[in-house]
């Protein structure tokens, strides 16, 4: 098969298909699917990915592949057939697809080098390319004489190594090493030889003596306590050498993680885990929801499952929704397993990423902890997949692939006969739906592990506060409550679903708001700065002294943000030690993990946050919860408010009076009759699904219904508008007759980055081939997407419907 089947590195779709290009005979052994290439494509050189071989192609004369970028495939064969289906099922690009499931540096321009990993003799041909060289550039091979295929073969073996050196940025850690440059015996006679006022050499050369293995530079300085001069002398007098060396960038240090055992098992727990148990030994595929109350030990059941696929010689993938739960997982994970864990999330660096990767790519590691991309990570013997706190809707990705995490585990999950748990505490209508009806094996855990009672929920009507002359942003009960806790030495956790110093910025003589000049969204005004923000766009600007339209000084701050409340916090209670946490303090590496820290070292009485701190988090000192403005998302345009209620004030109810203290809860609330707040006080998630499935079916929407949302977006207001009516009459001839088409409308944010956004919402039960109708009529467009800045974004599976 001397052909090969390339998608090249186009983001177009009417390039969105495989190309042949003649394999060269240097390349004939070696090149595999999943492998990089490098081929002509028009005048340019771009790189693509092989998909396939073949002998037979219906071009003639087809273009060689200039180079081949891989000695091993970086994408395994399930991992390309995956891509394929991601890319049908979510109307993206092949290329788009593929490059979702590699970290960020495999997709730059790059040098390869090779590294000799062992000092067993090589073949005679490797050991004259290597030439006493532990490292040697990869351009070398091809005027060594060396083939590839013993290359490969030595890679394999796990004699040599390939690295990546991505041009754009670093993506190796070198570090300085030493070791003994002489035998002992000369050692000892050099040791013999040192004056008595060289101390720190003599000390330095006996460790050396009695530790003849490589150490690293920094490491050594650090133990004795001395500086660079030291070891410089014992180099100069050639008693010791150096040399550079890769070493992969470790996260987390594996050994400040104190190791776990087991715990034992609750009855309710034992009935959860058993048949996952029978699913992992017998490999078994089957979706399985555990929905258990916060603090009910989903965790260790995870834990315990994954132990039985480490010990049959599989791989487990654990998906965890933020960033903000990764530090608190991953402790839980490393305590038990180790280093047997890899990490993958957005807050690591790129080379940390990159690292994490090849752990698992080299079979380092059978365990990943991370978040939604993780659920790509290269394994090829997977035995669960578990997706934690599956309600989120961080699992959604919102560009191009719009794919969910959940139904990548699920196929995943039955290419690998492996089961898939998704557990919650709230989960999604739909998931609970489906265990209604049996498609997924429910587990129910009703009590916590420590048999303490879910803290009381007390529930505040503003309107009251209001009207007894109480205008704060916080309650007398949520006040007097704080201040008794704080006297106790106790922690709070205050919830406001807002960032920023206050909604928008108002004048009060003339009622202009400031807004935007990019988007159809008012600004937000962040105090720290003194600036106001776009939250979609990233514009800011400086806080005006006079209102822009009749100069008036009479500018106002209205609504509640993170910011805001800080301050008002001080003032309120000035002997409070307040943790601010949300996106704007949470910017830099690290600063997640720190501030979890300090709360959970006690430097803080009270942590203050957005929607992150609401889920995971577990501190034995919280003993009461406050929810500012329970009703912020109630009122969105957005069919699943009433869900995210819920599920909102049910997760930060669970952050309180998890240990030995009790917990109480206080909401905050201008409808306390609506009844997801009223369910939620009560915990009756059961009420709430019969109840919500009841408004769901009367309206028809999921999981009655399947939804398509459908975006046109343009510069141009008449074009945008245009070109939605013609997709909706264009998908009327084609649907069924129960099918609904709601629009064209405006989008709720009309205007974003200078584009006006139209939209238009596919609502069906039965369309087998809505996702090629769909394609095809986009593809009409393709002329004005081009050469015209259209763009049109179909989300077969909507979560974000602002």
């Amino acid at each position: 098969m001397n052909i090969a089947k390339v998608i090249v590195d186009v983001p177009a779709s009417s390039i969105n298909q495989t190309f042949d290009y003649q394999i060269p005979e240097r390349f004939q052994e070696m090149l595999k699917p999943g492998m990089r290439v490098m081929v002509p494509f028009g005048p340019r050189k771009i790189m693509g990915y092989v998909v396939g071989r073949t002998n037979e192609s219906s071009f003639d004369q087809l273009k060689e592949i200039i180079d081949v970028f891989d000695l091993t495939p970086i994408l395994t064969t399930e991992l390309l057939d995956l891509g394929k289906w991601l890319a049908e099922e979510t109307l993206s690009l092949y290329i788009t697809t593929f490059q979702a499931m590699l970290p960020q540096v495999l997709k730059a321009n790059y040098k390869k080098e090779l590294e000799r990993l062992t000092s067993a003799s090589l073949s005679d041909q490797l050991e004259a390319f290597f030439d006493r060289r532990d490292v040697v550039p990869y351009e070398e091979v091809e005027n060594s004489g060396v083939s590839f295929y013993q290359i490969q073969k030595a890679i394999q073996d796990g004699d040599i190594a390939v690295h990546y050196l991505v041009k754009s940025r670093v993506t190796k850690k070198h570090v300085t090493f030493l070791k003994p440059a002489r035998d002992i015996h000369l050692l000892e006679e050099a040791l013999r030889d040192m004056p008595n006022r060289a101390r720190k050499q003599q000390e330095m050369l006996t460790f050396f003596i009695d530790h003849p293995q490589e150490i690293e530079l920094n490491k050594l300085i650090k133990e004795f306590g001395t500086t660079r001069s030291t070891v410089n002398a014992l180099l100069k007098k050639e008693l010791i050498t150096s040399f550079r060396k890769e070493v992969f960038r470790n996260p987390y240090d594996d050994s400040v993680f104190e190791q776990t055992t087991s715990l034992e098992l609750t009855e309710q727990q034992r009935e959860a885990i058993e048949p996952i148990k029978q699913h992992i030994q017998e490999n078994r595929h089957d979706v399985f929801l555990i929905h258990g109350v916060t603090g009910s030990g989903k965790t260790e059941i995870y834990l315990q499952a994954i132990q039985d696929v480490i010990d049959k010689g599989k791989e487990a993938i654990v998906l965890v929704p933020e960033i903000s739960l990764t530090p608190q997982m991953v402790k839980r994970f490393k305590g038990r397993f180790g280093s047997n864990v890899a990490v993958l999330h957005s807050a690591l660096s790129y080379g940390e990423k990159y690292d994490e990767w090849r752990r698992i790519h080299r079979k380092e590691v059978q365990v990943v902890v991370g978040a939604r991309s993780a659920v790509f990570a290269p394994f090829e013997n997977l035995g669960i997949i578990i997706i934690d706190e599956e309600h989120e809707n961080s699992y959604k990705q919102e560009d191009q692939p719009r794919y969910h995490a959940r139904d990548v585990a699920i196929h995943r999950g039955e290419y690998h006969r492996c089961p898939v748990i998704l557990g919650s505490a709230t989960p999604t209508l739909e998931s609970y739906a489906r265990a209604q009806k049996g498609v997924y094996k429910l587990a129910t855990l009703t009590k916590r592990t420590n048999e303490k009672a879910m803290p009381e929920v007390n529930i505040v009507d503003m309107r009251d506060e209001l009207h007894a002359g109480n205008r704060s942003m916080f309650s007398r009960n949520l006040k007097e409550n704080m201040e008794q806790r704080i006297r106790r030495g106790e922690q709070i956790v205050l919830l406001l679903n807002r960032r920023g110093y206050s909604t928008f910025v108002m004048c009060r003589e003339c009622g202009y708001v400031k807004e935007c000049p990019h988007c159809d969204i008012a600004l937000t005004f962040h105090k720290h700065q003194n600036q106001l923000k776009c939250h979609y766009c990233s514009y800011e600007e400086s806080m005006p002294m006079y209102c822009p339209s009749c100069s008036s000084d009479l500018i106002r701050f209205f609504g509640t943000g993170t910011q805001r409340i800080e301050e008002a916090l001080t003032q309120l209670i000035p002997e409070a030690r307040v943790l601010r946490m949300d996106v704007d303090t949470t910017r830099r590496k690290g600063a997640h993990e720190k501030l979890l820290n300090q709360f959970a070292n006690k430097e803080a009485d009270i942590l203050l946050g957005t929607q992150m701190i609401a889920k995971g988090l577990d501190f034995e000192n919280v003993t009461l919860v406050g929810v500012l403005t329970a009703d912020s998302m109630l009122h969105l345009p957005d069919f699943r408010s009433s869900e995210k209620t819920f599920q909102l004030l049910t997760q930060v109810s669970g952050r309180a009076g998890r240990h030995d203290l009790p917990g109480e809860v206080i909401v905050q609330t201008y409808t306390p009759e609506h009844y997801s707040i009223e369910l939620a006080s009560r915990y009756n998630y059961l009420r709430f699904y019969q109840q919500e499935m009841q408004t769901r079916k009367k309206f028809q929407y999921p999981p009655y219904v399947f939804l398509t949302l459908i975006t046109v977006s343009h510069q141009n207001h008449v074009t945008a508008v245009q070109t939605t009516q013609q997709i909706v009459k264009n998908l009327w001839k084609h649907v069924q007759s129960d099918t609904v088409i709601l629009g064209p409308t405006p989008s709720p944010i009309p205007r974003m980055k200078d584009r006006f956004r139209y939209q238009c919402m596919i609502k069906y039960k039965h369309e087998s081939d809505l996702q090629r109708l769909i394609q095809k009529m986009i593809h009409q467009f393709d002329d004005e997407v081009r050469k015209n800045d259209l763009q049109i974004t179909v989300d077969m599976q909507p979560y974000q419907l602002m």
